[in-house]
């Protein structure tokens, strides 16, 4: 009486509980660590134990409509997909995003399992929602909304996709020596680092960077240009400055299928060999972006922030950014 016999890829993720366990052996030590450190120990087994009912309730609906495989975040990297597979996250915004970046036109479901606990740009339904959104997929009935992805392609040969956003740059805090390239305009730089955004991204660490900027820069001309001085207030103190309302002269959010992407350097620091001209633009599939590495180690390229899978990025290598051909398509 199944709908489908195309599977129903139901991708899930450790909760913290599980990950304490997994380090510390046991129930009972992992309760003294999160104790010792001051927290609140119930509340790892609230979630846990909400995020498995939840696992628990959108299987059996999904086993109602299809043949059902769970697949843990950990194994993804290594997970081949069907082409007909339709496939449900059940987790936080960033599980979405990091499944979708493995996915090749498979409609993905986002459900939040908590509600009351997370919020969710990218997760519009809850597990009571399932059974309808599901069946309205499996007949084409429901509408996704396409998201442009990043792509980034060494000259080695290996290459990674973004759902939210590329960081290129040096492993730890110490400066990332390289060359970046955009059309005709090149330059040695010295920094902490780039980041190349894409629409579905824009809210996230490149809002952060640009609003950043914008505020440094409208309190660094308030304080040189001498609005205060020591000698303006003899005996007494100077009145508080008021503080501005960050207006950032470019825009930080753009749509999630836009044809193009937005990169910016992060603390560029001009010297006598490096500059701090070409620090962000636009990349387009005409007009990629090409860093090449000048770090003899630790220099890497991950993606949607997991460190933990990154590319080498060391001296001689060259990593040419620019969109992926295909989008993902997350179900709305």
């Amino acid at each position: 009486m199944r709908l489908t016999e195309d599977k129903i890829i139901l991708v899930v993720r450790t909760t913290r509980m599980a990950d304490l366990k997994m380090r510390h052996s046991s129930r009972s030590q992992a309760e003294f660590y999160v104790r010792h450190m001051g927290s609140d120990f119930a509340d790892y087994e609230r979630e846990d134990t909400s995020y498995e009912a939840a696992i628990s309730e959108a299987q059996q609906i999904l086993a109602k409509l299809g043949r059902v495989q769970i697949v843990r975040r950990a194994m993804l990297p290594n997970f081949i997909f069907g082409p007909q597979d339709i496939v449900v996250a059940l987790g936080q915004d960033g599980l979405v995003a990091n499944t979708l970046k493995y996915l090749s036109g498979q409609p993905l479901i986002g459900v939040n399992p908590d509600p009351q606990r997370w919020d969710g740009q990218l997760l519009p339904f809850t597990v009571r929602h399932l059974d309808q959104i599901a069946r309205e997929v499996l007949h084409r009935r429901r509408p996704v909304k396409q998201v442009t992805m990043a792509r980034v392609t060494l000259n080695t040969g290996p290459m990674l996709f973004a759902v939210n956003d590329f960081f290129i740059g040096a492993q730890t805090h110490v400066s990332a020596r390289y060359r970046i390239e955009l059309g005709q305009q090149g330059e040695d730089h010295s920094s902490s680092g780039v980041v190349v955004s894409t629409g579905l991204g824009s809210t996230g660490w490149l809002k952060s960077l640009l609003t950043g900027a914008a505020a440094i820069t409208q309190s660094a001309g308030t304080l040189l240009a001498g609005q205060f001085t020591q000698t303006s207030f003899v005996g007494k103190q100077p009145p508080p400055a008021a503080t501005p309302k960050v207006r950032p002269n470019v825009r930080t959010e753009f749509a999630w299928d836009s044809d193009y992407l937005l990169f910016t350097v992060r603390e560029p620091f001009p010297t006598k060999q490096t500059g701090a001209t070409l620090v962000f633009g636009r990349v387009t599939a005409k007009q990629p972006l090409v860093i090449e590495s000048r770090m003899g180690t630790g220099g890497v390229i991950f993606s949607d922030g997991i460190e933990q899978d990154f590319l080498e990025f060391n001296s001689g290598i060259r990593a040419t950014i620019d969109l992926g051909e295909s989008k993902g398509m997350l179900v709305v």
